[in-house]
Order: C-alpha cells, then sequence, then structure tokens
C-alpha cells in the first residue's frame, strides 16, 4: 500500500474524484472541483489523499475547510474518510489519518477537526470530542473531533 498526495499526482485527480463520489453521494463536479483547487496549489486546504493498492485506490480522504456543518469557525476538516471493505481492519485509515496530519501540519496548519457519527474510532489515533454539530440536512446532532497539536 502506498499513500499518494493528490496535488503530486494529478493523473489521479479525475479517478479520485469519481471514488470519493461513488462512497459519499457528494456531486461528482464538488469533487472535481475542490480537487482541482488542491492541485492549483494556491493554499493550503483543500488536499486530498488516496491509499493504494495494486494501482487500485483502497482509501482515501480530504482535508477542506468546512464538512457540511455549522460550526464555519472550526476548519478546516478532514473529511470523506473511507476504506474499502476488503481492506478494512488492516490500519489503513489510520495510516491515512496520520500521514494527512503530518503533511498538513508541513502545511502550516497543526489543529484539525472532524464530523463523525463513530465513537471510539478517532480517539485511537490521537482525536478528542469536542462537542456535537448540526450537519446540513441532518436532524441529530454529529460528534466534531479535534486533533490538537502533539508536543
Amino acid at each position: 500500500m502506498e499513500i499518494l498526495k493528490i496535488r503530486e499526482h494529478a493523473e489521479l485527480a479525475d479517478k479520485a474524484a469519481e471514488w470519493f463520489h461513488s462512497k459519499w453521494n457528494i456531486p461528482l463536479e464538488a469533487y472535481r472541483e475542490s480537487i482541482s483547487e488542491c492541485l492549483n496549489g494556491e493554499s493550503a486546504v483543500p488536499q486530498w489523499y488516496t491509499a493504494v493498492v495494486d494501482c487500485e485506490i483502497a482509501g482515501g480522504l480530504g482535508v477542506i475547510e468546512n464538512d457540511f456543518h455549522e460550526r464555519k469557525d472550526l476548519t478546516p476538516n478532514v473529511c470523506a474518510v473511507y476504506v474499502e471493505k476488503e481492506y478494512r481492519c488492516k490500519g489503513i485509515a489510520g495510516e491515512l489519518l496520520n500521514y494527512a496530519c503530518e503533511d498538513m501540519k508541513s502545511l502550516g496548519i497543526d489543529t484539525l477537526y472532524l464530523v463523525t457519527g463513530h465513537t471510539s474510532f478517532y480517539e485511537r489515533y490521537g482525536w478528542e470530542f469536542l462537542c456535537p454539530v448540526h450537519c446540513d440536512g441532518e436532524n441529530e446532532p454529529s460528534r466534531m473531533y479535534i486533533l490538537r497539536p502533539r508536543g
């Protein structure tokens, strides 16, 4: 398995946009626009990462300004974390998270947020529950996590 930064692998842009779209039901054009912005390199956010096994995307995640929630002040957000079923429970999500967080730190961003319905998964990787947040189109609040700078 190899983790690739989309900004360094423009050849994966379309394939990654289609892959993320197929997992999260966000319009394909939204992923294309965000990945294009990542490729232009004008700012640290957005960023996109893929875990590749045998030339196929096994997992991925992004870092965007806001992951469709009410707390616009909690930014940037890790988003779209997904690992294909056949690759789960092999540490790929954790490796992606750690890789992306270290990369963002190298770009000058050391505090990150994420919204999830999961409990206990992200804590394994140093994330702390911060507060409940309401996401667009959802009645029940989701869990907002923070990854604070490590000393």
